[in-house]
């Protein structure tokens, strides 16, 4: 059965549970990754970032990935960067410190220079030094209140711009998250976790809202294919 998505039905993800195994949550991190890979999260992300840098003077770009899980979406960025000859310092930082570890193995694997450090953002100073902050699939994780404060204190942060993608609350991409994750990964955390996770995920039109009313004036926010969107804000 297809769950009410009329409204948002944020429910508390397995995943986000400090006392979790783990090798459980570790398990979940790669099957993440993998979805992360077939649905090109990081390309998303890389085309809008890769435009808006191409507006400004040049010089060195620093971006900060928050909520970076596995890493995969900031070494990827990372390694476009690089071949695209592009002066881009990438760092990631997630309240998990499994994850940090997991992410700077991978980091390491790849030989990218990508940092990643312990931080949570909405009980913590933010970041500062960031030309760009960035996230994926992280906004779903939050209340509504922390959603709306976490946009505001990342744009205050950022020099230039934020970039925000995640997920659109609907029937496809519900179907997707049930049915479609079973072929991807074999991990139960995520079985349970992604089909909450569109159950607790923003509208295009709650999104925007949402960013309108943190102070991101003329954000916008689109559509992205699978199931996706990219919230986008700068301050030229």
């Amino acid at each position: 059965m297809i769950a009410n998505l009329q409204k948002r039905n944020r429910q508390p993800e397995v995943m986000d549970d400090p006392a979790l195994d783990a090798q459980r949550f570790l398990g979940s991190l790669v099957g993440l990754r993998r979805i992360n890979a077939i649905t090109g999260s990081s390309g998303i992300l890389w085309t809008a970032l890769k435009r808006q840098v191409s507006q400004l003077d040049g010089g060195s770009i620093r971006v900060l990935d928050v909520a970076s899980g596995a890493g995969d979406t900031a070494i990827s960025l990372w390694k476009r960067a690089q071949s695209d000859n592009r002066a881009i310092e990438i760092h990631g930082c997630d309240i998990n410190p499994h994850a940090v570890n997991f992410a700077t193995a991978a980091a390491h694997r790849a030989s990218a220079n990508v940092r990643f450090f312990q931080h949570d953002v909405l009980n913590g100073a933010f970041p500062e030094g960031y030309d760009f902050v960035i996230s994926s699939l992280f906004l779903h994780h939050l209340d509504e209140v922390n959603a709306q404060t976490f946009l505001k204190v990342a744009a205050d942060a950022a020099k230039e711009g934020i970039l925000i993608h995640d997920l659109i609350r609907g029937k496809a991409g519900y179907l997707f998250a049930y049915y479609g994750v079973r072929l991807i990964t074999r991990s139960a955390v995520v079985h349970v976790d992604a089909p909450r996770s569109v159950e607790g995920a923003f509208t295009i039109e709650e999104a925007r809202a949402m960013g309108e009313a943190a102070g991101l004036r003329g954000c916008r926010v689109s559509p992205r294919r699978p199931f996706r969107f990219l919230l986008e804000w700068s301050r030229s």
